[in-house]
C-alpha cells in the first residue's frame, strides 16, 4: 500500500480500521529514508530501534480495543536544534557534535503523550543561522524537486524530509522565516504560530525574543492536528502563554464574501520574480473572483524590517551563544600539533569556540556583539527594537480593518547550491518577506500556490495574534478553491 501520500487523518483510519499496524507504517517510512536520504540528506540522525518501539506500543492499544487519537502512530521528523532525550541534539554544530538531550522539550512530551512516533533529527543551518541549510556543519541538504538547489532554511531538512515523503509532518522553527521559506521552496506548508502559542521550553535559543516551534505538513490540515497538540501555556517557559483564554476563536463556516484581504504594495516591488509575482496575482484574483474584498494597502515600516531584525537577532544570539565555553556547554578544545597545550582559561574559551562555530555563526555572533557594545547599543540595538514596534503597531493597525494580510512567502523559488553562500547579504535577503511577522509576533503561514517549471511557489497568509483558527480556515479555504 502506497500511504506516503496520505495525510495525518488517512493514516488515523487506516491504523483505526486495522488495515495496516503503525509498525508497519514507521518500519516502511525508516525504509523509504534509507533508500532516498543519500541524495537529499534531510536527517541528520535516525531512532530506527526507539521508532519502532513506540510503533509497537500504539499496536498494542489498537489490538486492545483502546480509542486512538489522531497522531497516534503517526511517523514524524524534528529539527536538530529541539531536544529529544536520550538522543543526540548538535543544531548541526561541531561544538555540540556529542551532545545527548537529558530531556524532552515540551513540544516532544506533547506528542509523545499523543504517541506520535520520533524517525529522527533533520538538517538545519548551523544553530538555525541560515536561509539555504548550506550553513550545517555536517552535510547539505538537497530539495527534493531538484537537486541542484537548496531547500531553504534553516529548516530545510523538515521541509525536505516532509516534501520527499520521508515524514508525515515534521516540527521547525522559525525565527525569521525559518518555516515558512524552506516550506515555499519545498513546496509543503509550513504554519509559524504566534509568539508565545508554542513553549520554547528544550529549544536551543538563537533569538529568544523571536524564535518559535512550529509544524511543517503535506496540507493545511496535518498542521493544524499538529499545532492544536504542541499549543498552549507551559510552566517552564516564562514566554508561553495560556492559548485558549488569548485564542480569537473564528465560530460557524467560513464565509468568503464576509473576508477581507490587504495586500500590501511595498511585498511586490524591486527584487521579486516574475514568476512568483504572477502565481501570487493569479491567486489573489482567484480570491476576488470568489467575492473575497482585496484591497492594497502600504505597510511602509516593512522596508526596514530587515535591518532591525539583523540587529536584534544577532545581538540575542551573542548573549545565547556565549554560554558555549567548552566549561558548561559544548565540546571543549583539547588541542593538536598547531596549539598543543591550554596554559590558560581564555586559551580555552578562545580555540573551542574558534573550533566550535561555523563561518555564519561566528559572523551573527560578532555584529551581534558589537551592536551591544558601549557607544552603539543606543544607535543599533535600540533604535532597532523602536523599529520593531513601529512595525509591530503597523500591523494592529492593519488588523482592525482587514482580516488577513496576503504576500509572497519568498521573493524567488529554491536558488542553486553554492549561489548565495559567498554572499551573506544576498542571503539574508531571502527572509525579506518573513521577518515582519517575527518581529511583530504575529502567526503566518505559506501555502504552495503554483510552480515556476518543477520549482515550487509560496504564499503567506498572516493574520492578528493568537488568530489562528481562523487562519487556517482561510488557508484550508485556498487550499481547495484557489490554488
Amino acid at each position: 500500500m502506497d500511504f506516503f501520500n496520505f495525510t495525518i487523518r488517512q493514516i488515523h483510519n487506516l491504523l483505526k480500521n486495522k488495515e495496516i499496524s503503525a509498525k508497519e507504517i514507521t518500519k516502511a517510512y525508516l525504509e523509504k529514508i534509507e533508500k532516498t536520504d543519500n541524495n537529499i540528506s534531510a536527517f541528520l540522525d535516525l531512532f530506527q530501534e526507539s521508532a519502532l518501539k513506540q510503533a509497537e506500543a500504539v499496536d498494542k492499544d489498537i489490538s486492545s480495543g483502546r480509542e486512538i487519537g489522531l497522531l497516534e502512530g503517526i511517523p514524524y521528523a524534528v529539527k536538530d536544534n529541539i531536544l529529544v532525550k536520550d538522543f543526540k541534539c548538535s543544531a548541526a554544530s561541531k561544538i555540540l557534535e556529542n551532545y545527548i538531550a537529558s530531556y524532552d522539550a515540551t513540544v516532544i512530551e506533547k506528542l509523545n503523550k499523543e504517541k506520535a512516533v520520533v524517525l529522527g533529527k533533520t538538517n538545519l543551518d548551523e544553530f538555525a543561522m541560515g536561509s539555504s541549510t548550506e550553513h550545517s556543519a555536517f552535510k547539505t541538504t538537497k530539495n527534493p524537486n531538484d537537486l541542484s538547489r537548496v531547500p531553504g532554511g534553516s529548516s530545510g531538512g523538515s521541509a525536505a524530509a516532509v516534501a520527499a515523503k520521508e515524514a508525515v509532518f515534521a516540527l521547525g522553527s522559525d525565527t525569521g522565516g525559518s518555516i515558512r521559506q524552506p516550506a515555499s521552496f519545498c513546496g509543503v506548508v509550513g504554519l509559524k504560530p504566534t509568539y508565545g502559542s508554542v513553549s520554547r521550553f528544550g529549544l536551543i535559543a538563537f533569538a529568544s525574543s523571536l524564535d518559535q516551534i512550529g509544524p511543517i505538513a503535506k496540507n493545511v490540515e496535518d498542521c493544524k492536528i499538529v499545532f492544536e497538540t504542541i499549543k498552549g501555556k507551559d510552566e517552564k517557559d516564562a514566554t508561553s502563554v495560556d492559548y485558549d483564554f488569548f485564542q480569537r476563536k473564528e465560530e460557524g463556516l467560513f464565509d468568503p464574501s464576509k473576508v477581507k484581504v490587504g495586500v500590501p504594495k511595498e511585498y511586490f516591488g524591486q527584487g521579486i520574480d516574475l514568476q512568483v509575482r504572477q502565481a501570487i496575482e493569479k491567486a489573489i484574483k482567484r480570491l476576488e473572483g470568489n467575492k473575497v474584498k482585496i484591497e492594497e494597502i502600504s505597510l511602509p515600516h516593512s522596508k526596514y524590517a530587515l535591518a532591525a531584525y539583523y540587529l536584534i537577532s544577532t545581538s540575542e544570539a551573542s548573549a545565547n551563544l556565549a554560554r558555549y565555553d567548552g566549561i558548561r556547554y559544548g565540546k571543549r578544545f583539547s588541542g593538536n600539533s598547531d596549539f598543543p597545550e591550554n596554559k590558560e582559561l581564555l586559551d580555552i574559551y578562545l580555540k573551542t569556540r574558534e573550533t566550535g562555530f561555523g563561518s555564519e555563526v561566528k559572523r551573527r555572533i560578532m555584529l551581534g556583539t558589537y551592536s551591544l557594545s558601549a557607544g552603539y547599543y543606543q544607535a543599533y540595538y535600540l533604535k532597532a527594537q523602536k523599529v520593531r514596534t513601529l512595525i509591530k503597531n503597523e500591523f494592529e493597525e492593519t488588523f482592525k480593518k482587514f482580516d488577513f494580510i496576503i504576500t509572497p512567502t519568498s521573493p524567488y523559488t529554491a536558488f542553486k547550491i553554492g549561489e548565495k553562500i559567498n554572499d551573506p547579504l544576498k542571503m539574508y535577503l531571502s527572509d525579506i518577506y518573513t521577518v515582519p511577522v517575527n518581529l511583530a509576533g504575529m502567526p503566518a503561514l505559506s501555502l504552495p500556490c503554483g510552480m515556476a517549471g518543477n520549482l515550487p511557489i509560496g504564499l503567506q497568509i498572516i493574520s492578528e495574534a493568537f488568530s489562528e483558527d481562523k487562519l487556517f480556515k482561510m488557508a484550508e479555504f485556498m487550499e481547495k478553491e484557489i490554488v
